[in-house]
């Protein structure tokens, strides 16, 4: 899934890219340019990764199913995270416990 050779050719190759920006422009923009194209790069990557598992990022149904880091569904269908409360454990959908009130709570996957 995580391929590090192709994360390290991005590295890389954000690094030269950005070396090779540093002595083409003067002082303030090079180094500008340089931390944009050193944080855009891995940014890319990881979103090109989530689309890949369709678990986030824009994917088409970005929240059902097919992949994503809790596993694909798991839960017979329930979908979404639920939320056990620490007061009463009550188990909810979000926000507060709709028994008691307590916005303590816990994610269950």
């Amino acid at each position: 899934m995580f391929n590090y050779k192709t994360y390290l050719i991005f590295l890389f190759a954000s690094l030269a890219i950005s070396i090779g920006l540093q002595m083409v422009l003067p002082f303030p923009y090079g180094l500008g340019a340089a931390l944009a194209i050193f944080i855009a790069f891995p940014l890319i990557l990881r979103r090109r990764y989530m689309n890949r598992m369709r678990g986030g990022y824009g994917g088409s149904d970005s929240g059902a199913g097919g992949g994503g880091f809790f596993g694909m569904g798991s839960q017979g269908g329930s979908g979404g995270v639920r939320y056990v409360c620490l007061v009463c454990n009550n188990k909810h959908k979000g926000g507060s416990c709709p028994r008691c009130g307590s916005k303590m709570q816990r994610a269950d996957f």
